[in-house]
């Protein structure tokens, strides 16, 4: 039964989980295999879902483990292969100037700070489920948030940015 309850939720979390591959990737095509991955994952995995359990968090956490492990993949390959560059791939520019600020901003963070800022901010999570998915402890995850948001405001400011619109 829990099995099923899980499947009829979950068509509710997809554009959630492709906002935050996004964000994790920052390339449209790694997103979307990063959640067909997350997905398949997560459906293979749905007798492990506690009704009743936050299956937003369950799922993202299943994203960002998934996220993890296929940096860690790409790493060992592209150690594997001697000097050949990765090629760069620049996508079209259709949002307005404040969100391309912002994003660019959001990128110069490190991970460990961007994550937590993308979770509470764009995804609306609290912080303690936000912390859940990230798999650290609350206090771990609100010094996280503190710093980043900190270093964004101030990458902001040398960008010279006034209206700003995400939480930060």
């Amino acid at each position: 039964m829990a099995r099923k309850e899980m499947l009829d939720q979950l068509h509710g979390h997809v554009a959630g989980l492709r906002r935050y591959a996004l964000v994790l990737t920052r390339n449209s095509h790694d997103a979307e295999d990063l959640v067909q991955d997350a997905l398949t994952r997560a459906i293979a995995a749905a007798d492990t879902w506690q009704p009743g359990g936050d299956l937003r968090v369950w799922l993202f956490r299943i994203l960002h483990n998934a996220f993890i492990s296929d940096v860690r993949k790409k790493k060992v390959r592209r150690e594997a292969r001697l000097d050949l560059p990765e090629p760069v791939v620049e996508e079209a520019q259709t949002r307005r100037i404040e969100v391309q600020q912002v994003l660019a901003a959001l990128q110069q963070l490190p991970e460990a700070q961007r994550q937590p800022i993308v979770l509470v901010a764009l995804e609306e999570m609290s912080y303690a489920d936000a912390a859940k998915t990230l798999g650290v402890p609350l206090g771990t995850f609100m010094s996280r948030l503190g710093r980043g948001r900190q270093a964004l405001r101030q990458i902001l400011g040398e960008m010279k940015v006034t209206k700003l619109r995400l939480v930060i």
